[in-house]
């Protein structure tokens, strides 16, 4: 973790940390050296500089003479708070007029409005948090299923730091006896175990070749799954969408060409959402503009979407079409999910592996579909309680992870001298804490926080 203080951290911020707007209540968080004076100016009922951390306070907050409003005083006093410093957190009355009235008090009284995620920040300048936890707190209000939210606690608890950990440490060990060699090189010793360095780096590899490959799931997880469901006219693609939504939110009509336009709605599978869009149904010619519009806007649609449910008529689809439009998806790497419709009126072998069989109309194959949906995407287990890459930062590091090991594993094939060995691991040391931010920068922080709401 990063203990050591930054420029420009010895002031005493302000924000409100819940959401704006009206509510019930709001709650705004003042941290700093001053918290508690600035609050103690506020709040005559009680001396705050004799109360205990970790006390709740009752009373009316004033500016000057003036009340504004009666409010809840929570203390923390660093570093056992989320900051690592002083921090008094105000709860008053929901009113945005109250809010802005207390905020100003305390701008008035010293301190300063906070930047984007700058509480998280100076939790991990102070060392409460490593960068990894700290990016995680922003994951977790951000996080709109289940999934999302486990992953995030996961990794809030420091489940991902601790894997790295494990694996800076094992390599500081080595790094350490191979640098101890070169103290005794006039007299050929050897103090780290070659083949216990191999073993190492093969189960390095291994690791960071399943947290590198874990980001597919991750980024499905925190950012969703973009499902374009495409297919000719009538084939019953609003159909299926009202089906897998439960209601009625495309018009559904015999006429082809109904749908001109794209409809997009989301649907939740067992924590995992995905993105539906339904299309203008395709066909090669038309002599409305406007369908032929959307017609496009579905072609679109198609390439840029995670996956492509691609759904026909199966009474009247043949084998060849069906073959050809399997070439396309291919010829354009397009991940695709066939799904034949009209079940009710029969089912055909079209001679491809894969083909999911449904009636829209009658309710019949959705589960299998929602299913077979889930399991395109995520197939693991249980994922939340392992590593798992969400973070495209992350992700950046580890593949320079990966090259480095590569690199040392090279080095020992080639039996390299131990200096030559040493920075190659200390140059993968570097990456690996670029992850956590044991090694980074005060413009790099500025921009991971500037990404985190006002008031976290």
């Amino acid at each position: 973790m990063m203990n050591n203080k930054l420029s420009g951290w010895d002031d005493t911020i302000v924000a409100l940390a819940t959401a704006p707007g009206l509510a019930a209540i709001a709650v705004i968080r003042l941290s700093g050296s001053q918290a508690f004076n600035i609050a103690g100016k506020l709040f005559p009922s009680k001396n705050l500089f004799n109360q205990a951390s970790h006390t709740l306070h009752v009373g009316l907050l004033k500016n000057a003479e003036e009340a504004i409003d009666e409010v809840v005083l929570a203390l923390y006093r660093g570093p056992k708070s989320y900051t690592g410093e002083d921090t008094v957190e105000i709860s008053c009355h929901g009113s945005p007029f109250v809010q802005q009235q207390i905020i100003n008090a305390c701008v008035q009284q010293g301190a300063r409005l906070a930047r984007a995620g700058e509480f998280t920040q100076r939790a991990f300048i102070n060392g409460k948090l490593d960068l990894t936890q700290a990016e995680a707190v922003a994951d977790l209000i951000a996080a709109n299923t289940r999934a999302s939210q486990k992953t995030a606690l996961h990794n809030i608890r420091g489940g991902f730091s601790q894997q790295l950990a494990a694996m800076r440490e094992q390599l500081i060990q080595f790094a350490a006896l191979i640098e101890l060699e070169l103290d005794f090189a006039t007299e050929d010793v050897e103090f780290a175990d070659r083949t216990k360095f191999y073993a190492l780096i093969n189960a390095l590899q291994e690791k960071t070749a399943q947290l590198i490959h874990s980001f597919q799931l991750g980024n499905v997880i925190k950012n969703g799954v973009t499902v374009a469901i495409i297919g000719k006219p009538n084939a019953g693609k609003s159909t299926l969408l009202n089906r897998l939504l439960n209601e009625d939110r495309a018009i559904v009509s015999e006429i082809a060409g109904t749908t001109r336009d794209t409809i997009e709605e989301t649907l939740n599978i067992q924590g995992i959402l995905f993105r539906l869009i339904d299309t203008a149904g395709i066909r090669n010619h038309s002599t409305d503009t406007i369908e032929n519009f959307g017609i496009e806007r579905s072609r679109e649609k198609m390439k840029s979407a995670d996956m492509v449910l691609y759904i026909f008529d199966g009474s009247v689809e043949t084998p060849e079409n069906l073959q050809q439009q399997v070439k396309e998806f291919e010829l354009l790497d397009i991940k695709y999910l066939l799904v034949s419709n009209k079940a009710d009126l029969g089912i055909k072998d079209y001679g491809i592996d894969g083909v999911l069989s449904i009636s829209a109309k009658q309710d019949e194959g959705i589960v299998r579909l929602t299913k077979r949906l889930y399991d395109s995407v995520v197939q693991q287990g249980d994922h939340a309680d392992t590593g798992i890459v969400t973070n495209a930062r992350h992700l950046e590091a580890l593949v320079a992870i990966a090259r480095s090991l590569k690199d040392i594993r090279a080095g020992l094939d080639q039996h390299l001298s131990g200096d030559l060995l040493a920075a190659d691991i200390h140059q993968c040391l570097y990456y690996l804490g670029e992850i956590t931010g044991e090694v980074t920068n005060e413009d790099k922080l500025d921009y991971i926080f500037s990404k985190f709401c006002i008031g976290k």
